[in-house]
């Protein structure tokens, strides 16, 4: 087997898997069951996909693909970040709710 059969044969592999990924990734973004299961699921899309890029650049021989991959890295970051503020916020928002109705509840005694 030359290198170069064994290059695309795992080329090959290595896309098949990455695809078997991004699909769990997606089921677990379907069914969640919490905000923090679908942020992590989200991010670990980003990331099979900017694998994805990397890959199929070595299976075109064209380095551009890699540019792609880099500015989606920089994107995902930065929505994963902003998605944790969001998921901090709405859990202090609840915690203060819950807080209220506690006071509400025993003002009522």
């Amino acid at each position: 087997m030359t290198s170069a059969g064994f290059l695309a044969g795992a080329v090959q592999v290595s896309l098949l898997l990455i695809l078997l990924g991004l699909a769990v990734a997606l089921i677990r973004l379907a069914k969640g069951p919490s905000l923090a299961d679908r942020v992590v699921a989200l991010d670990m899309m980003t990331v099979t996909i900017i694998s994805f890029c990397g890959v199929y650049a070595v299976f075109m021989e064209e380095p551009s693909f890699l540019d792609v991959a880099i500015v989606l890295a920089l994107v995902g970051f930065l929505a994963t970040v902003a998605l944790a503020r969001y998921a901090e916020k709405r859990l202090e928002r609840e915690g203060e709710d819950h807080d209220t109705a506690k006071d509400a509840e025993t003002t009522h005694e």
